[in-house]
């Protein structure tokens, strides 16, 4: 991949640690600018992390260039089932990811571009950041009405947004990243991001709603490409000796020792899932069998991702209340997840191997429970 007018370089040499005497090398007294060659969401978090984690950023300013294939990122105090449609990603085999910043929800795939300004805690400056973007976009299309918000968002035609933003703010450390919309998928983007379940009471940090458009749709010259380019080639403008951007591997540990390890806890279900803050599910709904219209009231208890609580009211003379009470321990202590409810039920059927009535009543409330989940 090519980064005209900079040079690229690949990296052959360690980084620079906070405790140890490992040198990046001379390439960049004070910038450094590294672009990632993975489009795999929790491999460029990763990076992230150990930047975050193992570089002096007291020594050196980083930025941080990265794409992903499709993926739904959710900030670290979200809650996935209030900000997507977790049905539609799975059937189109579409990544949900959860960060370490805080933030709304964002949707990436190869049209859109990731930039991370990593800093010291005393030189973090967002607004600095995305007027460092701006002049990038300026110098590609002078005329582009392109500007930052008070929510660190930045706005096309005034309406338009086109980047959201997120930070992480460490002890001596600090991060801020962005997004820019190019040319996403936006018939796709539109249908991902907005949750089709109800009944979901959350305290969670809820996404705030935007009008968006591709940057390519004002400007057919503002490909990822150009655009990538263009904000490399800014950033390096701060510093004398020009920093060049330097290609590497997130999967490499011998440039990120320890990374595959912070891989695989960005990939459990315990981070992505497990860290939602605390919610209920009020749901009701109606059962049509053998010609008789039940209604069922659900009531559940959220915590960590677990189902720790779990009412199933339904007319005694439907389901005994043995029966329910049965379906309801099971589920209590297990995930919130459509895979393990369907696993418990089944297991649970078992009990009842001749009772086809109570097959049939159990699989239908299963999928009702799966169709929240």
């Amino acid at each position: 991949m090519l980064f005209s007018p900079i040079t690229v370089k690949r990296i052959c040499v360690p980084f620079l640690y906070h405790k140890t005497a490992a040198r990046f090398g001379s390439l960049a007294q004070e910038g450094l600018i590294l672009q990632s060659t993975s489009i795999n969401v929790y491999e460029n978090l990763a990076v992230e992390d150990w930047i975050h984690d193992h570089m002096d950023l007291e020594q050196k300013n980083v930025l941080f260039l990265w794409k992903n294939s499709p993926t739904v990122v959710i900030g670290r105090h979200q809650n996935p089932w209030k900000e997507c449609n977790l049905h539609l990603m799975r059937e189109k085999g579409i990544c949900l990811a959860r960060r370490r910043s805080g933030g709304g929800t964002v949707f990436h795939d190869l049209g859109n571009i990731n930039l991370t300004f990593f800093t010291s805690k005393k030189k973090y400056d967002r607004m600095e950041n995305l007027h460092l973007v701006i002049r990038a976009l300026k110098s590609l299309e002078p005329y582009l009405d392109v500007q930052a918000t008070k929510r660190y968002d930045l706005l096309l035609d005034g309406k338009y947004k086109i980047s959201g933003t997120a930070a992480k703010l460490g002890r001596t450390v600090a991060y801020h990243h962005c997004t820019l919309l190019c040319s996403a998928d936006s018939s796709l983007l539109p249908l991902v991001l907005q949750s089709p379940y109800d009944g979901i009471q959350s305290n969670a940090t809820p996404s705030v709603p935007s009008l968006v458009k591709n940057l390519s749709q004002a400007y057919s010259s503002l490909t990822c490409q150009a655009v990538m380019d263009a904000v490399a080639k800014e950033y390096s403008y701060q510093y004398e000796d020009k920093p060049h951007v330097h290609v590497v591997d997130p999967r490499d540990e011998t440039l990120f020792p320890g990374i595959t390890q912070k891989k695989k806890e960005l990939c459990t279900w315990d981070w992505i899932y497990g860290k939602t803050p605390k919610f209920n599910v009020q749901k009701s709904f109606q059962i049509f069998y053998n010609g008789v219209t039940v209604e069922v009231n659900l009531s559940m208890y959220i915590k960590n991702g677990y189902i720790e609580s779990c009412s199933i009211a339904v007319p005694s003379d439907w389901l005994s209340e043995q029966q329910r009470w049965e379906l309801q321990n099971s589920l209590e202590g297990s995930k919130f997840c459509p895979r393990e409810i369907v696993f418990l039920v089944t297991t649970l059927l078992r009990t009842y191997p001749d009772d086809g009535d109570v097959h049939a009543k159990w699989n239908i409330l299963c999928e009702k429970l799966v169709s929240i989940m």
